[in-house]
């Protein structure tokens, strides 16, 4: 096995932009009937809306994680590689009902993965597995020079 990757799944990827996409389409056809205005912006703005859903979903679909025997390559808008010589923590991070992975690095700087992750709209059942996983990779990759950082993690 060379690389394991995570990445968020369908109704992860989909459930951020529909609600907003309805509540937009929704605000448009009661806006003409609570303030009626000849100038209004009429479906334009929902049609883009809508439209901007596929190009959202497109986009989120390379987020994640890929684990490397030297690295954890955290797929974001910009990528990012993490050594696992430089990790010095990884656990799991609770807000507002959502489960995240979260790797804090010898320099203290937090990196909040967006794939695995689980929550009230985005179950996934194998949250836990994929969590012991990446701190399997970690303990079995990070090398027999590894020591822990002298200064305490932040927030912990």
């Amino acid at each position: 096995m060379e690389h394991v990757r995570f990445r968020p799944t369908w109704h992860q990827r989909v459930m951020p932009l529909v609600p907003a996409a309805v509540l937009v389409t929704v605000l448009a056809i009661a806006a003409p009937l609570l303030f009626p205005d000849p100038f209004g912006p009429g479906f334009a703005f929902p049609t883009g809306v809508w439209l901007a859903v596929p190009a959202g979903l497109l986009m989120s679909a390379r987020f994640g994680v890929t684990l490397t025997p030297s690295a954890a390559v955290v797929h974001n808008p910009r990528r990012r590689t993490i050594r696992w010589a430089d990790v010095q923590g990884i656990w799991v991070e609770s807000n507002m009902g959502v489960r995240r992975v979260v790797i804090c690095e010898a320099d203290g700087r937090l990196t909040r993965l967006r794939a695995p992750i689980t929550g009230v709209m985005s179950q996934d059942a194998a949250f836990e597995e994929k969590f012991q996983t990446i701190g399997e990779w970690w303990l079995h990759h990070r090398g027999s020079q590894w020591v822990p950082s002298p200064r305490p993690w932040p927030g912990r």
